[in-house]
């Protein structure tokens, strides 16, 4: 699939150069952007398949990313209407295959890591079950609503793929005892990537929040209740609920989108905050109902940091500052501090590797243009040339980095640098409405 006309992206490089006077931002940003147009979207029977970059394999979650920053021109640009409504079908398609993937086969060939001890199928690349690659698509369908007014994708497919999602997240309220979920990989190259007991992983106990198998990282959760990804749940729970009302007039759906959203909302007041003797009230980044609990923030979103830029909590949302305090400090076991750059990094890389994404978070989840920009900087300061954000790299030596074709990681920066120039989806969203 090819987007003919891109006279945004010079209009977004042009406000670039007149705003800060710096060039490499200017040409980041612009081949980011036409990096996704040109080299991640292929056409399917069921819509848009956005590969995630040097893996042959579409993402829930990071096909939703890779088309946030189109959505600021989608209002009057057709092609980019097509594409982002062929994404969100794509991914509706793949949750009525099986709600529990995370990533999956433009075809049904077998591909990816067939060998795990799952449910697997051969449109299926990967089956770690994470809670956010059900969020995302329910966000993208919602965002592109709110911006272009269209509702045509709130199909039979879409109601087909809610109700899996709904009653697969009410069946994890009860992991141990209902939860048909078991994942294991033979021999695998970290032990991250399976899970503990049988497949199952550690135990729990109820809470009101739902279970997740692992991380956006999709690594295994250490504990099955995933804070920053039961916030996300929460947010699209109100996404669909107010979806079910204004377009659906599905009072069943919305009904349970309530009750959903409330019990997890309880389950992280009630299991998820914290009182650290530093920090005061804070969140936690998992917790077990057994009275565990794991003090960190990992650079892939849903992220403690990212609550706010998901809509989860307010940017002065008391234990927000506190937990932010938190992560941006040396008492989080995932933070960094190197010659080039300091931020948030995730045991997913090397020990001491940064993550683009979590200084593209920093940036987006802060009122200070300074801050901004001091993260666009460090961006563009450590991409060691290619013109091209990676997902982690070492901050005394950016040219030693993980993964050159990230295009979450383009994505991001591109939101970064669009915000920073006053281009901001909640901004579009409120005027349209």
């Amino acid at each position: 699939m090819k987007i003919q006309d891109r006279e945004f992206i010079n209009v977004c490089k042009e406000q670039i150069l007149r705003l800060t006077g710096n060039e490499k931002i200017a040409a980041i940003l612009e081949r980011a952007l036409a990096n996704t147009l040109d080299t991640t979207l292929q056409t399917s029977e069921h819509g848009v398949f956005a590969i995630t970059g040097d893996i042959p394999a579409m993402w829930l979650r990071d096909s939703a990313c890779q088309m946030r920053p189109y959505l600021l021109f989608c209002q009057q640009h057709q092609e980019l209407q097509a594409m982002i409504a062929g994404v969100i079908q794509q991914q509706l398609h793949f949750i009525t295959l099986d709600p529990y993937a995370n990533a999956f086969n433009r075809h049904p060939d077998g591909s990816g890591h067939q060998s795990d001890l799952t449910d697997m199928q051969p449109q299926i690349w990967e089956r770690k079950y994470e809670i956010d690659s059900l969020c995302y698509p329910l966000q993208l369908a919602w965002l592109f609503w709110k911006v272009t007014g269209i509702t045509r994708h709130f199909n039979e497919t879409f109601v087909q793929a809610s109700n899996l999602i709904l009653d697969l997240w009410e069946t994890e309220l009860h992991h141990e005892e209902q939860s048909p979920y078991r994942f294991q990989r033979p021999n695998p190259p970290a032990p991250t990537d399976t899970l503990t007991h049988e497949g199952k992983g550690a135990p729990v106990s109820y809470t009101g929040m739902t279970w997740s198998g692992f991380r956006p990282s999709d690594d295994a959760c250490r504990w099955g209740y995933l804070v920053p990804a039961n916030f996300f749940a929460v947010v699209v729970l109100g996404y669909l609920e107010e979806i079910a009302h204004e377009v659906l007039h599905d009072e069943d759906l919305r009904l349970r989108a309530v009750w959903l959203k409330d019990t997890i909302r309880t389950g992280i007041e009630r299991f998820a905050v914290t009182e650290h003797e530093k920090y005061g009230a804070m969140y936690c980044y998992e917790t077990d109902g057994q009275g565990n609990a794991l003090l960190m923030d990992d650079a892939n979103i849903p992220s403690l940091l990212s609550l706010p830029l998901l809509g989860a909590l307010a940017k002065d949302d008391p234990r927000y500052l506190n937990t932010r305090r938190f992560i941006l400090s040396p008492d989080n076991p995932s933070f960094t501090a190197g010659h080039f750059a300091q931020g948030v990094g995730s045991p997913h890389t090397p020990e001491g590797y940064i993550w683009p994404i979590a200084l593209a978070v920093q940036g987006l989840t802060s009122d200070d243009a300074a801050e901004k920009l001091a993260m666009i900087q460090m961006l563009i300061a450590t991409d060691n040339d290619t013109g091209m954000m990676h997902e982690s790299f070492d901050p005394d030596d950016p040219s030693r980095f993980t993964r050159p074709w990230f295009s979450w990681a383009n994505a991001m920066f591109c939101e970064l640098v669009l915000d920073y120039c006053g281009l901001r989806l909640n901004d579009l969203i409120n005027t349209r409405e």
